[in-house]
């Protein structure tokens, strides 16, 4: 028998748990980071996903798994980053808030100065929504810019999931590919936050591609064709004009089952993830400075102190 819910009973955003960094005082993190200073960070959207899935969708599908993980290894959650970068076809969709690829990128970089500076060196980005080519940016600039000893891990989390994303004859549970707000999608959804679904008023819409299949890789990038959906431009029609709905494909088709052993094999991975950083770098520690670095020595030990002990802050370095 799993160890995790599913599906989920509810949220903690508003808990005194201590699941979210932000609802806890600075004594209670200072006690924390004596245990563990690994931080999950979920990167969700604001999308329009039908008349059966809230715009909040992609965000809950992050912060959902982040609270059963922080359950498991007593890690911390930041509060989501709501608002995403989108592709160009999502443009104009009623709903969607879309954030451009460089603002985004920067404000994440400087989200992780943040907590950084605070002691959480060791961060996981939970994101399961389509902007993997935005947040490998932030990582890189974060480490450009600062070039401090710490980790920042990109999990996408539906390539935890594998082939429990795929249609059933490649092993997986599902009757259709994974598109957007679909039977997959959804599925997940059901699993996660069912009280936020409203299957009643679920539609079904048809893709429109503009090119033959082969070339193209759906959501779940399980070999459809070697070029990652977000790698095009001119390969799918607007969804402002062909799937106004807000949906692409047929979510009447979810069940929370079809998603469980996917969300199962996504918690599994997450809590290894956890487990292994601190292993390797129990809290307090990091990777070794003249390994990571080239800045002087003394300026980088003085940041890992912190101005409260004697030291300085990270911005002393640059900003």
């Amino acid at each position: 028998m799993s160890k995790w819910q599913i599906p989920a009973k509810g949220g903690n955003m508003e808990a005194d748990n201590g699941i979210y960094y932000q609802n806890m005082t600075n004594r209670e993190v200072e006690e924390r980071l004596k245990q563990n200073d690994v931080i999950l960070i979920p990167v969700g959207s604001t999308e329009n996903h039908g008349p059966n899935s809230p715009y909040g969708e992609d965000t809950y599908l992050d912060t959902r798994l982040c609270e059963q993980v922080a359950k498991a290894t007593g890690c911390t959650v930041a509060q989501p980053i709501w608002y995403g970068s989108h592709p160009y076809h999502h443009l104009g969709m009623p709903g969607t808030i879309m954030i451009p690829e460089e603002t985004l990128a920067d404000y994440l970089c400087y989200v992780f100065a943040g907590f950084w500076n605070t002691g959480f060196r060791k961060m996981i980005v939970v994101n399961g929504h389509g902007q993997d080519y935005v947040i490998p940016l932030a990582i890189h600039k974060f480490g450009k810019k600062f070039q401090v000893p710490g980790i920042i891990l990109y999990v996408h989390f539906w390539n935890c999931a594998k082939e429990q994303l795929d249609v059933k004859d490649n092993g997986g549970p599902y009757n259709t590919p994974f598109i957007h707000a679909d039977e997959v999608e959804q599925s997940w959804s059901l699993a996660l936050f069912p009280e936020f679904c409203k299957q009643e008023y679920a539609v079904a819409t048809k893709p429109a591609p503009m090119l033959p299949p082969g070339h193209i890789n759906n959501s779940a990038e399980r070999g459809v064709g070697p070029i990652k959906w977000y790698n095009a431009f001119g390969s799918v029609g607007m969804e402002c004009i062909c799937t106004p709905e807000g949906v692409i494909g047929d979510p009447k088709l979810a069940d929370a089952e079809k998603a469980r052993k996917g969300v199962e094999r996504t918690l599994d991975y997450l809590e290894k993830l956890v487990k292994d950083i601190l292993t390797t770098y129990p809290a307090g520690e990091l990777p070794p400075i003249e390994k990571v670095t080239q800045r002087k020595r003394e300026d980088i030990e003085a940041v890992i102190k912190g101005p409260a002990k004697g030291g300085r802050h990270i911005y002393t370095l640059t900003y």
